[in-house]
């Protein structure tokens, strides 16, 4: 055969599934309104196992295909139920009365001192607030959970040290929202006391992030690197003890702050060097415009069920830009999922994915939708 007719063959083939998809789905619907009628949970997942089993083995040489295909369609039944029935009351209800600014920004929770990136981050985003300063992200989330907070400002990710483990592990152990975004170009330079040449300089003091941006200088130099709790932190304690040989890698503004003379500028690795920050708040607040969304969750032990998930974002036509997973405390290889996507949670089609995930997958928990700035 030639590769036209295959293809009109493919083509006859395909005509006669969509009627028997459709059809399929509309006995999904059947199905929402008994489960409605006799209280039954939409996920039945032995009954979804059996099904797999049964059609991968009819299968035969196509059996990881045919299970693939058929977990696909019984997400798609699974979600059209959802829809149906009104899944995720609680979480729709929270979002239907999220307030859209947060009522108090006075004091806001950051890592470090005077001068700290996420200082700077902190300008940024709320420049009335006064800046509360902790050494660890630790005492930050603590400070917003007990109330001497209003929010706290937060490094998560940056665009080539990569992901801040430890922020990720606090998120999902506090499940607070997380109500505002900011992304800051991030320029380290070396500084040093006044009278100290880049070739006298052995010992480099900063946050390890930093320091992981800046390796290819730090190699180069061959300097031997000491970690602070941030960047600021290094260039304080530098220009405080003045010791021979000692220099902080900083932003320009804390060298400033501490009267250190800048060595060397853009010191980083790559020139598009950006730290996304993120505002957590114990209350959700959805501003106006929001465009950025994230949840978390863990996953049944069962094949194919985190492809399952995210195939349910890609039919929504969401764009996930994030997804991290985490070990779960206590647990020997469970994970929690993170994850960030674009989109709003007012429109239907993504209250209705994010509402029915709600009521499926355990440890699930609605993370915010706010303004992300870049």
């Amino acid at each position: 055969m030639t590769l036209e007719e295959v293809r009109r063959e493919i083509d006859a083939i395909d005509s006669q599934l969509l009627p028997l998809f459709l059809k399929r789905m509309d006995c999904a619907k059947q199905v929402a309104e008994i489960k409605r009628e006799q209280n039954l949970p939409v996920l039945n997942s032995v009954r979804e196992q059996e099904i797999l089993d049964s059609m991968a083995q009819r299968a035969d040489r196509y059996a990881g295909e045919a299970r693939m295909l058929y977990a696909t369609l019984m997400d798609m039944s699974r979600a059209l139920q959802h829809n149906l029935l009104g899944s995720g009351r609680e979480l729709r209800e929270l979002v239907k009365n999220a307030e859209p600014v947060p009522v108090k920004t006075d004091r806001i929770a950051c890592l470090g001192v005077n001068g700290s990136f996420s200082h700077e981050a902190v300008k940024g985003m709320y420049p009335q607030a006064e800046p509360l300063f902790f050494d660890n992200f630790a005492a930050i989330f603590a400070a917003v959970a007990g109330g001497e907070a209003d929010l706290g400002v937060l490094p998560v990710e940056n665009s080539s040290a990569g992901s801040v483990s430890e922020v990720y592990d606090l998120i999902l152990k506090y499940r607070f929202y997380i109500v505002a975004a900011e992304t800051l170009h991030i320029h380290n330079c070396l500084a040093a006391p006044e009278g100290v040449q880049i070739e006298d300089v052995r010992i480099a003091y900063s946050h390890p992030q930093p320091i992981a941006q800046c390796s290819n200088f730090i190699a180069r130099h061959h300097l031997q690197t000491i970690p602070c709790s941030a960047t600021a932190a290094g260039a304080q304690k530098v220009a405080q003890e003045r010791q021979p040989g000692t220099a902080a890698i900083c932003s320009e503004p804390a060298a400033q702050e501490y009267g250190l003379h800048i060595l060397a500028k853009d010191i980083q690795n790559s020139s598009n060097n950006c730290t996304r920050f993120i505002a957590i708040s114990r209350r959700m607040f959805i501003p106006q415009g929001a465009n950025k969304i994230s949840l978390c969750f863990s996953l049944p032990h069962r094949t194919g069920t985190l492809h399952g998930v995210l195939a349910r974002f890609a039919a929504a036509g969401l764009n996930l830009t994030k997804i991290e997973s985490r070990p779960i405390a206590g647990k020997t290889f469970e994970y929690d999922f993170y994850l960030d996507f674009t989109g709003n949670v007012l429109e239907p089609h993504t209250l209705d994915l994010i509402a029915a995930l709600s009521d499926e997958l355990p440890r699930f928990s609605f993370l915010g939708n706010y303004l992300e700035q870049e």
